[in-house]
């Protein structure tokens, strides 16, 4: 950890909190350089929703990189790039009467984001996007200027413009339909609002504070893009991918986004990638008008495909993350009760949140976790919220003996700050 301290740049979060050295990884279990055990629920930030070294994943790979085939290739055409798009257009578009072109960004999901912000105002000829409290979306500069948090913001060092924050769904409080005050701002040639490109929205939130959207809010929030002559895009980077139980966290509520913005978990091994699902319609890209040195990254498809063939051809997987997310919020609720209903809890699937209210107790409880042997991460706008992101395939001995070892960090964190 000297070396971190003397060469490493002060931007360096995750260090701080987990102070660790990593050495091995397997399904939902971490292990350190002395030998320590650690279960793992942040999952990469929700990159691995297959766990750590999934061997079925690795041995696609391994065929791969041992086969000579092409690793590197720009946006050329390559059997690993084929493959994936049959595969994901057969076992998830088809199956779900989606139809959309893809488009395979820089790897990152903030480029994707850029890129999508890039598309609508080709499309549409406006400059306004239109994003959501809480939301957040990336670190480059359009998609920070999309972000809610202060702190994400101010470190940009430049003024951020072309986006309208409107309230998300619950921020004004359950008597308000923020859709309904979007609609009137919309509709009234005075309300100061430029018409919006589009509209951008997390169906859950995750860095925001795990705030779950309703159906009837989505639905709709998406009716007023439609109507506002808006594209409507879906930033399911940390939520898609089957963390919320289906593949996409959009498909409870029946919605078909003109925009997809997909990646984290999307090549299902840890490697980047990224990608927009975009409706025909709005393919307005001429060749190379937004470009990247590692698009399609061909070793990150293969991992993808693999994925997709071993989790996705029925929906069996899907069932099992509902059944575990259920197991979670019941777990968490119960530990919440125990201290007189104080915290909540909140979340879809396999994202959950245990609000702490206050960020010092969660910092301590997720301190006092590490130390016990789990890795969880905190959100919200003060980093209140205490986020649950454990590897979809987790087995349930895995499992209860983290939310067992939350139990006693939370308790023991209670103690410790406690008004004497």
């Amino acid at each position: 950890m000297e070396t971190l301290e003397a060469l490493e740049s002060r931007v360096r979060a995750y260090s701080r909190s987990f102070p660790a050295i990593f050495s091995r990884a397997r399904g939902s279990i971490m292990l350190t350089e002395d030998g320590r055990k650690v279960v793992d629920f942040l999952c990469g930030a929700g990159t691995l929703n297959y766990g750590h070294n999934n061997h079925r994943l690795k041995a696609a790979i391994a065929d791969y990189l041992a086969s000579d085939a092409v690793i590197h290739g720009l946006d050329m055409a390559t059997p690993a790039k084929l493959e994936f798009m049959e595969t994901f257009n057969s076992l998830i578009l088809r199956r779900r009467d989606l139809q959309y072109r893809f488009q395979f960004t820089g790897p990152t999901g903030a480029n994707a984001i850029e890129a999508a912000i890039k598309l609508s105002r080709k499309v549409t000829g406006r400059q306004n996007i239109i994003s959501f409290t809480n939301g957040y979306h990336g670190m480059s500069l359009g998609a920070i200027a999309a972000s809610g948090n202060r702190y994400y913001r101010t470190a940009s060092g430049v003024a951020l413009s072309g986006v309208t924050f409107m309230p998300y769904d619950g921020y004004l409080g359950p008597d308000v339909d923020a859709a309904e005050y979007l609609q009137k701002l919309l509709r009234d040639e005075s309300s100061g609002l430029d018409r919006p490109a589009a509209i951008l929205l997390e169906t859950v939130q995750g860095e925001g504070g795990i705030n779950v959207a309703r159906k009837e809010w989505l639905q709709s929030i998406q009716t007023i893009a439609t109507n506002a002559g808006a594209l409507f895009i879906v930033d399911d980077i940390q939520m898609g991918c089957g963390r919320t139980g289906d593949f996409f966290s959009f498909e409870f509520a029946e919605l078909s986004p003109d925009i997809v913005v997909l990646s984290k978990s999307l090549s299902g091994y840890g490697l980047p990638l990224s990608m927009l699902l975009i409706k025909e319609e709005c393919d307005a890209w001429q060749p190379g008008e937004h470009t990247g040195t590692f698009r399609g990254n061909n070793l990150a498809l293969v991992s993808a495909t693999a994925a997709l063939d071993l989790y996705w051809r029925d929906d069996i997987f899907a069932q099992g993350v509902q059944r575990t997310g259920e197991v979670m919020r019941h777990r968490l609720e119960a530990i919440a009760t125990q201290y007189g209903n104080r915290f909540s809890v909140r979340g879809r699937g396999m994202a959950l949140g245990f609000d702490c209210e206050k960020p010092e107790l969660a910092a301590t409880t997720a301190r006092k976790a590490f130390e016990k042997g789990l890795i969880v991460e905190r959100c919200g706008p003060v980093d209140q919220v205490i986020k649950f992101l454990p590897a979809l395939t987790i087995d349930s001995e895995t499992l209860n003996d983290g939310l067992e070892i939350f139990e006693h960090s939370l308790d023991e964190a209670l103690k410790q700050t406690r008004p004497s």
